[in-house]
Order: structure tokens, then C-alpha cells, then sequence
């Protein structure tokens, strides 16, 4: 593709308000830094600038709306959650640590893109630094990965609690938990080198990401350098990680499905059932927009309405954090007596 193609395609994302707008900040940021001209401003010293939603500029405030009650329901219900579990004795299980390791990833992967979004939503504040887009870039993908080893996990204690219920103490011991808590976030680092990937690029045209927070391939189509190597190593990153994760997580449900479906009372099974096809619409909520993003992202072109992407990259960062304490925690019974138990303490010590 050609310089004059790439800048085409580069608009082809942004609207002509969008365009105007990020043009009048760059030019702004540029003359503050005393640099020459916005098409050879260096990425590096002005930073980048978030354009939110492309071709829905004029919808951002009300688009907040959603977005914040999503994001305030997310932290309060995962937060409540982390504090049940902790509180209780009786939910330091291998099901309920888990549940904690969940919810913990869940605050942190949408503080790390809701509250930069939300600036820029509601204050226009487009604008971040180079380092802080790669520092948000790594934190997204690496809290992302995280969650998706803990739903396998979790998928993993689904399995042994119901295909081998005898087996359940000697299979999760409390060694064999560390030992996955020390391979998730292990494994989570595999997008640490697209670090060095992007920093690697030479940044010489317009710095404008049509997005409301920093992706490894935003910010590589910033480059006027070859990023084969970004496109390819981020497909197989996502693919490797979370790619084997829906893999073994679903072979997990086929499983447990068989096993429900060999329950001898039909209450037993309606329950098991219910119970399944909750978690999995969950996960589903997190791995269909976060892979239509990886792909679109890579191979969609113009074919994908920008505004389509966007939309479903920022559900996958607070739907399932917001869905994850009312399908694990709220409606499991230990759940409940425990939230009880906790809030009765603190009645009783506010007397």
C-alpha cells in the first residue's frame, strides 16, 4: 500500500469533524512543542489523540451514559464480590478464589480504558502521551489475557466439581492453585515484546487513532514503517493465548454437559443446565467482541463501519465485568449467606 492509500485509508476511519478537530489539537500540541509540521510531528514528542467514536461524535454524551453506569455497576458489584470472599472463611475454596481472581481482573481491565474514555466523552480530552498509550495498550491486553486464563480456570473447577466430584480435594490443592495463579500471569506477559514492537517503528504522520482507547495495531497504522512483524505477532498472540483458552474451555463444557445430562433427577439437570448456559453466554459476551476486534482490526479494511468496531471493543471491557458478579456471585447460594454474614458484622459494629 502506498503512502497517498495509507493516508486515504487512515481518513476513511474519521469523519470530517473528527479530521478537524484532531487536526486544531495536533497543530496546537505542535507549535507547543516547537515542531516544524503536523505531518512530521514525531509520535513520540506530541502523543496521540483519541478520536472516540468516528461518526459518532455527536452522540459521545449520550453514549456516556450507558458506558458509565456499565463501568459503576462493574466496580461496585466486583468490588462488593472481592470483599465477600475475603471476609468469609467459609469462601477461601479453590470456586470462590478464583471468582476473586476474576473480579480483581475485571476492575482493572475497565478502569484501564473506561475513565480516558469517559474524559474524552464528556470533557474532549483527546489527547495522551506516547508512553501512556503503550502503557494502556500493554495493560489492556495483558488484563485481557489474564481474564481469559481465569475463565479457563474456572472452567477447569466447573469440570473436577462435577465430572469427579470425589477427586475435587486432591485435584485443586492449595499447591496446584498457585501454581495456575503463577501461569496466568506468566502467560499474560506474551504481549510485553509489542512494547518493543511499536517502539521500534518510525512515527511520521498523522497522530490520530480512531479509537476510544490504545490498541496495539492503532498504534502501529500511526507508522510510516513496514509492521508486518505487529500484524502477524498479535494475531498469533491472541490466537496462542486466548485462542487455546476457548479451545479447552469449550472441550470443559462439552464434558460437563455430558455429565449434566446424565443427572438422574430432571430438577438436578433444569438447574445444572441454567446454571451452564449462564456462564457461557458470559463468556461468550467476552470472546466475541474482543476477537472481532482482533480481526477486524487486521483484516476488515473498510468493509467493517468503524463506529461497528469500536462499539464492540468497549463491551468486552465493561459487559462482562458488569454480568460477572450477578452470574458467579449473585446467584450462587455461598454467595449470598456469605454477603449476609459480612454486612450483619458491619451492622452490628456501626452500632
Amino acid at each position: 500500500m502506498g503512502e497517498e492509500q495509507f493516508e486515504g485509508s487512515l481518513y476513511s476511519y474519521v469523519s470530517p469533524l473528527t479530521q478537524a478537530r484532531a487536526l486544531k489539537k495536533i497543530m496546537a500540541l505542535s507549535s507547543a512543542r516547537s515542531t516544524t509540521a503536523v505531518n512530521d510531528s514525531d509520535t513520540r514528542t506530541t502523543g496521540c489523540l483519541l478520536t472516540g467514536i468516528p461518526g459518532l461524535e455527536h452522540q459521545h454524551i449520550w453514549l456516556s451514559i450507558p458506558f458509565c453506569a456499565m463501568y459503576v455497576a462493574a466496580l461496585a458489584g466486583n468490588g462488593i464480590l472481592i470483599c465477600i470472599i475475603l471476609s468469609q472463611p467459609s469462601l477461601h475454596e479453590p470456586m470462590y478464589i478464583f471468582l476473586s481472581m476474576l473480579a480483581s481482573a475485571d476492575i482493572l481491565l475497565s478502569t484501564s480504558t473506561m475513565p480516558k474514555t469517559l474524559a474524552n466523552f464528556w470533557l474532549g480530552s483527546s489527547h495522551i502521551s506516547f508512553d501512556g498509550c503503550l502503557t494502556q495498550m500493554f495493560f489492556i491486553h495483558f488484563l485481557f489475557v489474564a481474564d481469559s486464563a481465569v475463565l479457563l480456570a474456572m472452567a477447569f473447577d466447573h469440570f473436577v466439581a462435577i465430572c469427579s466430584p470425589l477427586r475435587y480435594t486432591t485435584v485443586l490443592t492449595s499447591t496446584v492453585i498457585e501454581k495456575i495463579v503463577a501461569a496466568t500471569l506468566t502467560r499474560s506477559l506474551i504481549m510485553f515484546p509489542s512494547i518493543f514492537l511499536l517502539k521500534r517503528l518510525r512515527y511520521c504522520r498523522i497522530n490520530i487513532i480512531a479509537h476510544t482507547f490504545c490498541e496495539h495495531m492503532g498504534i502501529a497504522r500511526l507508522s510510516c514503517s513496514d509492521i508486518s512483524i505487529n500484524v502477524w505477532y498479535g494475531l498469533a498472540a491472541a490466537l496462542l493465548s486466548t485462542g487455546l483458552d476457548i479451545i479447552l474451555i469449550a472441550v470443559s463444557y462439552i464434558h460437563i454437559l455430558r455429565a449434566v445430562f446424565r443427572l438422574p433427577s430432571r430438577n438436578a439437570r433444569s438447574k445444572a443446565l441454567s446454571t451452564c448456559g449462564s456462564h457461557v453466554c458470559v463468556i461468550l459476551f467476552f470472546y466475541i467482541p474482543a476477537l472481532f476486534s482482533v480481526f477486524a482490526y487486521r483484516f476488515g479494511g473498510r468493509r467493517i463501519p468503524r463506529y461497528v468496531h469500536i462499539l464492540l471493543a468497549n463491551l468486552y471491557v465493561v459487559i462482562p465485568p458488569m454480568l460477572n458478579p450477578i452470574i458467579y456471585g449473585a446467584r450462587t447460594k455461598q454467595i449470598w449467606e456469605g454477603a449476609k454474614q459480612m454486612f450483619s458484622h458491619l451492622a452490628k459494629e456501626s452500632k
